[in-house]
């Protein structure tokens, strides 16, 4: 091996394990203000929130957890990570439907409440009852793809992005098959894959949106929102504004509910916003209001591929670690062993 290419394989490794760290520090951020508004979320933490946080004992999804503690959004991909990791015949669809039913399972076992999200739930509810895998998640248009989706950015290449789409839709479409959903699962991946290869920001989210136009192209959706062009919308949001006037603007003009053409955006608009600084990206994500876990998660794992570890603070990254027995790094590391 080369010194350059030992060189490029470093800062792949780095970007990798900074993306799957980003998604994770997002996720913890937002626990604690998931399901919150804009104005319960400073009137119980602050305007712009500036570490962790415990949950409240009262706190409808998630009550009474640790500060720095993650949640589905992690917790599922990292479930993903797994199973791509051991598809070497082909991801298999059934069993990924069995290992989220397990999870769902383990979250009551520890008195959570934040399960499977309704496309998910109603689509593992479908393959049970017998339903073609591919047909069970027709009506999912929720952001559970996209939330879960940041592992195929590392596995799969920027070079081909006929190709990267098409992993997106293999593992996505038990449970999200429509327009909408898949292409803002792919815009994410897009993204993190981009910056993975050492995409600038701008080449990134220039590769979402070919990404996310790819996958509406192969679509009938005429009677779905066109995510591309939110996604267009909300990077312009982004570049104009910062701060408390952004959070604004994404609540007022984007949206921050769990529907895919709300929060995927949402998530644009933050990245471009902070192009060097993803702690205070996913603080802000996190700061939003309404599913601020996940807009959170998605921002942090693109702001980490673009950014690299360094766009977080390493006490912040060792404490989300710790606080939940993580080992990031060798996932990181094994999903770039089967990158292509």
């Amino acid at each position: 091996m080369t010194a350059k290419r030992s060189r490029n394989e470093d800062v792949k490794g780095a970007r990798a394990f900074a993306t799957l760290t980003g998604l994770a520090l997002g996720d913890a951020l937002g626990m604690p203000t998931q399901s919150l508004t804009r104005a319960e979320v400073v009137a119980q933490f602050e305007p712009v929130l500036t570490t962790f946080y415990a949950s409240r004992p009262d706190h409808p999804f998630a009550p009474g957890l640790a500060a720095a503690t993650v949640t589905d959004d992690t917790e599922q991909a990292l479930i993903l990570a797994d199973e791509l990791l051991g598809s070497t015949s082909g991801f298999d669809v059934h069993h990924y439907a069995r290992r989220l039913l397990e999870w769902e399972k383990g979250v009551r076992e520890r008195g959570l409440l934040d399960l499977l999200g309704p496309s998910t739930k109603r689509a593992l509810s479908n393959v049970e009852a017998g339903v073609d895998p591919s047909q069970a998640g027709t009506s999912g248009t929720t952001n559970g793809a996209a939330m879960r989706i940041a592992p195929v950015g590392i596995v799969a290449s920027s070079t081909n992005l006929e190709a990267l789409v098409n992993r997106v839709i293999e593992v996505s479409v038990l449970t999200h098959n429509t327009s909408v959903a898949l292409a803002g699962a792919a815009a994410v991946a897009a993204t993190i894959s981009a910056g993975i290869d050492g995409a600038s920001l701008e080449d990134g989210v220039d590769l979402a949106l070919a990404a996310a136009r790819l996958l509406e192209a192969s679509f009938d959706a005429s009677a779905a929102p066109v995510i591309s062009d939110r996604i267009e919308r909300a990077i312009g949001i982004g570049r104009r504004l910062s701060g408390t006037v952004l959070i604004e603007a994404v609540s007022t003009e984007i949206g921050t509910s769990l529907a895919t053409e709300e929060s995927v955006p949402a998530a644009f608009a933050v990245l471009v916003a902070n192009p060097d600084d993803g702690w205070l990206a996913c603080r802000i994500a996190a700061s939003l209001g309404g599913d601020t876990d996940t807009i959170s998660a998605m921002t942090g794992a693109m702001s980490g591929a673009l950014g690299g570890p360094l766009t977080f603070p390493s006490w912040a990254v060792e404490k989300v670690a710790h606080t939940n027995h993580l080992d990031l790094a060798s996932v990181a590391r094994d999903l770039l062993q089967i990158r292509r």
